[in-house]
């Protein structure tokens, strides 16, 4: 890596990627009140009317978000680790994860054990089990519930344990990420910057998913590390090789439609066409289709974002500042909101919109409240304010 290399100029339709993929994981989760697969707690209209419509997003919302993660931490060590670079890397990830873990997570799981446990205990008293570490709320399968848990916020323990690695490859070999870079360049050439992740996706997906389900408790989850690592060093390669966007611009028509034929096949389940429990030959053959609909949607996303998305606005820049504190507030409040609604009964037509409104609209009051108190800053992932001249301090005042 030289030193001499000029700054990359930013990447803005990443930016705006990266606002829109956790702009949809507030509606997504809201989403998962009202389908089938297990969340904290479930909504009394929970059923399989919602699924095929959550399989647009679900396969590529977390891999896209660890793919623009890695492009990002590529382009912030392009001269090399600067020194004190991974202490404030580390501040800005870790501190909102232990406040997260500490302040607001904890309602989330006293709503699901009063849901799945029936608990009967106060607010208060389920905080002395969870920071005990209790370990009784147990299903009929033996699975325990974690306490302290960090739930949503598995995504920032992963973005940090993955920063830390690329951060250490830098550190030991400067050049790695410009070789990987002309290595990708090689050999994802053509049609292969399509089939070759869809054919690693779908290897990983049918080898290690079987003995690895996904559990975002870190130490045992090798499937998901495979995919979500997978993608944040092959987004830390494809910012260190500039025409791979243009490549994905091109690209972007006939991935979409690829990942709308997959996505078509993947919603087949729930026509009733196929057999429960599927057969071990069409579980693989699903899992392959997951792959081309996981990589060919982020061809078509990143493709698309390139062509039309790559501008600023002074949007762009409230927005990349406060798309962190949303999303470390947001799931917390979908729940909350979720069981001050429930004794209105209201449909799930009507119910849903109001949750994603509510969240929104009060995950970005927290957001107001939170830039504006210096010493909680930090704690929601947003860098200190810069002092003010006295002069302007007075005139602000």
């Amino acid at each position: 890596m030289n030193t001499s290399a000029p700054t990359p100029a930013r990447l803005f339709f990443l930016d705006w990627l990266r606002i829109a993929a956790f702009g949809l994981l507030v509606a997504y989760h809201v989403g998962m009140y009202y389908v089938r697969w297990d969340w904290h707690v479930k909504s009394p209209h929970a059923g399989p009317w919602l699924e095929p419509w959550m399989l647009l997003s679900s396969p590529w919302r977390l891999a896209l978000l660890f793919l623009i993660s890695g492009a990002a931490t590529s382009l912030m060590l392009v001269r090399g680790p600067a020194p004190g670079w991974l202490g404030t890397r580390s501040k800005r990830l870790l501190l909102p994860l232990l406040c997260g873990m500490l302040l607001v997570v904890p309602p989330q799981p006293y709503f699901e054990v009063v849901h799945k446990f029936g608990y009967a205990g106060s607010y208060l008293d389920f905080l002395g089990l969870y920071f005990r570490g209790h370990d009784g709320f147990c299903g009929n399968d033996g699975e325990c519930l974690i306490l302290p848990t960090w739930n949503h916020l598995w995504f920032v323990a992963y973005l940090w344990v993955y920063t830390l690695a690329l951060w250490v490859v830098v550190k030991r070999f400067p050049h790695a990420l410009d070789a990987a870079a002309a290595r990708a360049a090689r050999l994802l050439h053509g049609p292969a910057l399509l089939w070759a992740p869809i054919a690693l996706l779908a290897l990983w997906r049918v080898t290690l998913a079987p003995l690895f389900p996904s559990t975002h408790a870190l130490v045992d989850d090798w499937f998901n590390h495979a995919t979500y690592f997978g993608m944040f060093l092959l987004g830390a390669a494809f910012a260190r090789w500039p025409d791979v966007w243009e490549r994905l611009a091109a690209l972007r028509r006939p991935a979409l439609a690829i990942a709308l034929l997959a996505w078509a096949l993947l919603a087949l389940r729930y026509t009733g066409w196929l057999a429960e429990p599927m057969p071990p030959w069409l579980w693989q053959a699903r899992g392959a289709i997951f792959a081309v609909a996981q990589w060919c949607a982020m061809v078509a996303l990143l493709g698309h974002a390139r062509r039309h998305w790559d501008r600023d606005h002074a949007w762009r820049r409230y927005l990349t500042d406060a798309v962190f504190p949303v999303y470390v507030l947001h799931q917390t409040l979908i729940i909350v909101f979720t069981q001050v609604l429930a004794p209105r009964q209201w449909a799930p037509a009507v119910e849903g919109p109001v949750l994603v409104a509510l969240t929104l609209a009060c995950s970005f009051a927290g957001y107001e409240a939170v830039r504006r108190l210096a010493w909680l800053r930090p704690w929601f992932g947003l860098a200190r304010a810069p002092r003010q001249p006295r002069g302007d301090a007075a005139l602000t005042a």
